[in-house]
C-alpha cells in the first residue's frame, strides 16, 4: 500500500510500504477514508522533534474494518470507526480512570515499527480497547459530517480536554491563546460547556472568522504584553476565570498568565516546544491559578462528544480548510508550515 514517511526535515514522501495485517488476535485492520495534517506534526517536519528516516507520520485517522482478529469481539469487518490518536488495551488502571495516554500497553500513531495515520490502511493494536464505532457508513455518507467525525481522532478532544481543564463552566469568561485548529476547537468547546463571554486571540481574520462561527464573542489581535492590556480591558480589569493554551511556546504560557483571572485557571494542551515554559509559579501560587492540562485522553471524550457532532450540535468541520488526496501530503505540510492552511485533510 502507499504512506506518509519523513526521511529527513521537509522532506515528507509519499512511498509503498507493506501492507499492514493482523499480527496480534486483537489486532483489526483499517482501511483510511480520511485523514489529516495535524499542527504537532510540524515539528518533525521541521526538524524540532526527532524522527529516524524512513519512519511513518500521521495520527488522526476515521476508516472501514477490514479484518478483525481472533480475540476481537466489537468490531467486524464493514463497521465504520475512528481511531484516537494514541492506542489503548483498554483495561488497565489508567484506562479505567480515562487517561488512556498513560496506558502501558499503549503507543502512538507513526512511532517506530507501527502504521501512520496518513496512508492507505493501518494495523490497530488493541482494537476494542482504542477505536470508537460510528453509525453505518450509509448513514453518515455526507462528506461535512465525515470530516466533522475526523476531527474525534484528535482536536476536538484536545480543545475539550483544554476546556475541562480550565474549568470553563456556565456563564463563565475563557480567553483562547492560539488560532490552530486546537484553539479553534477550545472555542467550540467552551460554547459547548456554557460559555458566556469567550474571547479569542488571533491575528489571521480567516481563522478568527472561524472562531466567531464557533462561538467567539470577543478577537484580540495583539500579542504578548498588548494582548494582556487588551483582555484585562475587555474584563474590567480582572482576566479571564478560563484561559485555554494551544500553542505550546514560552509567549504563549506568558500571555495564558498574565490574561488569568485571579483565582481561575489554565488548561494547556499545546506542544510544549522551545527553551522554556514561562512558568513563574511564584505568581500562579500569588493569584491562585490552577494549571491543569497534557496530552489529550481523547479516547475518555469521544463518547460524550460523539453525539453532539452526529446532530450537527457541534461542528468541527470548518478547521479543515484544505483537502488533498495522497499524494498532496507534502505539499500539505507545505502549506501549513506556511501557514497558508490551517489544517489538510486527506481522502486518501
Amino acid at each position: 500500500m502507499r504512506a506518509t514517511v519523513i526521511h529527513a526535515p521537509h522532506d515528507i514522501r509519499v512511498e509503498e510500504v507493506p501492507d499492514p495485517r493482523v499480527q496480534e488476535p486483537t489486532d483489526v485492520v483499517v482501511r483510511v477514508l480520511r485523514a489529516c495534517i495535524c499542527g504537532s506534526d510540524l515539528w518533525a517536519y521541521r526538524g524540532e522533534s526527532a524522527r529516524q528516516p524512513g519512519q511513518r507520520i500521521g495520527h488522526e485517522f476515521l476508516g472501514v474494518v477490514e479484518e478483525a482478529g481472533s480475540q476481537v469481539a466489537g468490531f467486524a469487518p464493514g463497521d465504520l470507526v475512528v481511531a484516537p490518536f494514541v492506542w489503548s488495551d483498554g483495561t488497565c488502571e489508567y484506562c479505567a480512570e480515562g487517561l488512556h495516554t498513560s496506558c502501558p500497553r499503549g503507543g502512538f500513531w507513526g512511532t517506530v515499527g507501527s502504521d501512520g495515520g496518513q496512508g492507505e490502511a493501518v494495523r490497530v493494536p488493541f482494537a476494542d480497547g482504542t477505536l470508537v464505532k460510528l453509525p453505518p457508513a450509509a448513514a453518515v455518507s455526507d462528506d461535512r459530517l465525515l470530516t466533522g467525525l475526523l476531527a474525534l481522532s484528535d482536536v476536538l478532544g484536545t480543545g475539550h480536554h483544554a476546556a475541562v481543564g480550565a474549568g470553563v463552566r456556565r456563564g463563565s469568561t475563557v480567553a483562547v491563546v492560539g488560532d490552530g485548529a486546537v484553539g479553534l476547537c477550545g472555542v467550540l468547546a467552551a460554547r459547548r460547556l456554557g460559555a458566556e463571554r469567550i474571547i479569542a486571540l488571533g491575528r489571521h481574520r480567516a481563522r478568527t472568522d472561524i472562531a466567531k462561527t464557533f462561538g467567539a464573542t470577543d478577537i484580540v489581535a495583539a500579542r504578548g504584553e498588548a494582548a494582556v492590556e487588551a483582555v484585562r480591558e475587555l474584563t474590567g480589569g480582572q482576566g479571564a476565570h478560563a484561559v485555554i493554551e494551544a500553542v505550546g511556546t514560552e509567549q504563549s504560557m506568558r500571555t495564558a498568565v498574565g490574561i488569568a483571572r485571579d483565582g481561575g485557571a489554565i488548561g494547556y494542551v499545546g506542544v510544549p516546544h522551545g527553551s522554556g515554559t514561562g512558568l513563574d509559579l511564584s505568581v500562579l501560587f500569588d493569584r491562585n491559578i490552577a494549571l491543569r492540562g497534557g496530552v489529550a485522553p481523547v479516547r475518555a471524550y469521544i463518547p460524550e462528544l460523539l453525539p453532539d457532532v452526529l446532530d450537527g450540535t457541534v461542528d468541527p468541520s470548518p478547521v479543515f480548510d484544505v483537502t488533498v488526496g495522497l499524494d498532496g501530503v507534502p505539499e500539505g505540510y507545505r502549506a501549513m508550515d506556511e501557514r497558508t492552511a490551517l489544517k489538510v485533510l486527506v481522502k486518501p
